[in-house]
């Protein structure tokens, strides 16, 4: 007990000593219902031809613009959007390394930083991507992002997995985006799998390593009470990935009964410096498939039962909130459920964090669409 209030006392007096997490800078708002004003063209269809605006994030259809269509046996209308928005960056953000992130986007999407490419086209409306725009940005000064949207793509495979299934094709920016920023060494993300024995192991997948460096994991109740002790591990400069491993006595397990969640802090040192810091929720719970037999969640053999689940609201497309989220879970729930399908896509991460705080088992799935 001695070390480890000792490790407590010193893991305080670091992080009063000024640790990094990474700033958040929203371009768009945050939902369907927290909306920011950009520029907007639209090529065909419903109010096109000319400059107006448009919120974001939003589905343009549902704004006024465009056509509709249906995935099977509709006509299908390739119209694009053009989005300007222009947005200050902070002086201090100069010399790290900040990325512009697309939470989703229908489909095919090209994106500019003050008149200059960001990167390749993204095609796939359901994925979460981002560009490393640390230096097509103009510090201290506003910058000008230019977003060209096609609602059909390019790939004809992403067409047939995405706008030929038997729902309803959107096009527009429908989740949020907005500006991270991070230190030049960084902890990209973290996978981890913890079990209901109380084994924890943590992948830290690492960027800008140029020194050798300290990594640290800590975990807490959601009260922000420590559990058990920290692990600590030394990572040699450049490395990409290192793992975090120990064992816990005695954790509150996860189920759909008593959804018990944990969240581990991670942190990259170098010397007496806080490089970079994040947190990551997680359950421990240990899932076994037996064949011929059937799934067991900690060592209790379980039956699912639960429905499939579009992202979907009338008044805005796939455009969601964190708020809907939580009333489809709970009316999932109420239904004597404890599962839910995706389709036929990823949802938006609000979702599975929904899911994973009031207990659901959740089968994700990819974009696809029968034999395609």
């Amino acid at each position: 007990m001695k070390k480890l209030g000792f490790f407590c006392l010193l893991w305080a007096v670091t992080l009063s000593a000024g640790a990094f997490k990474t700033e958040t800078q929203y371009l768009s708002g945050t939902d369907k219902d927290q909306t920011v004003t950009w520029d907007f063209f639209c090529t065909k269809g419903m109010k096109s031809g000319v400059w107006s605006t448009i919120q974001v994030p939003s589905q343009w259809e549902q704004q006024g613009f465009g056509a509709y269509n249906y995935g099977q046996g509709d006509p299908f209308h390739n119209e694009q959007g053009f989005y300007k928005y222009r947005f200050p960056v902070s002086k201090n953000w100069k010399g790290k390394k900040v990325r512009l992130v697309f939470e989703g986007s229908m489909t095919d999407t090209e994106v500019k930083i003050n008149g200059q490419l960001a990167g390749p086209v993204h095609q796939g409306a359901f994925y979460q991507f981002n560009y490393d725009v640390s230096k097509l940005l103009k510090y201290d000064a506003e910058n000008l992002l230019e977003v060209t949207v096609s609602k059909e793509s390019a790939d004809s495979s992403v067409n047939r997995a995405e706008r030929r299934g038997d729902y309803w094709d959107f096009g527009g920016i429908f989740r949020p985006v907005y500006l991270q920023a991070l230190p030049t060494a960084n902890i990209d993300r973290v996978a981890i799998d913890a079990k209901a024995d109380g084994r924890f192991s943590m992948d830290v997948f690492l960027e800008g390593v140029t020194k050798n460096s300290l990594l640290e994991a800590r975990l807490e109740t959601l009260d922000g009470k420590p559990f058990g002790s920290s692990i600590r591990m030394n990572v040699a400069k450049k490395t990409k990935k290192a793992t975090l491993s120990s064992q816990f006595s005695n954790p509150s397990l996860w189920s759909p009964e008593t959804p018990s969640i944990y969240k581990v802090v991670v942190r990259l040192s170098a010397g007496n410096k806080v490089l970079h810091e994040l947190d990551q929720r997680f359950g421990f719970r240990t899932v076994e498939v037996k064949p011929g037999d059937g799934i067991y969640v900690n060592g209790v053999k379980v039956l699912f039962k639960g429905v499939c689940r579009h992202t979907f609201w009338p008044e805005s497309g796939r455009c969601s909130s964190k708020a809907l989220s939580i009333q489809d879970v709970n009316t999932i729930k109420s239904m004597n459920m404890n599962a839910v399908r995706m389709s036929h896509y990823p949802p938006d991460q609000h979702f599975l964090d929904v899911c994973d705080s009031l207990g659901l088992f959740v089968l994700d799935e990819l974009a696809g669409w029968q034999a395609y």
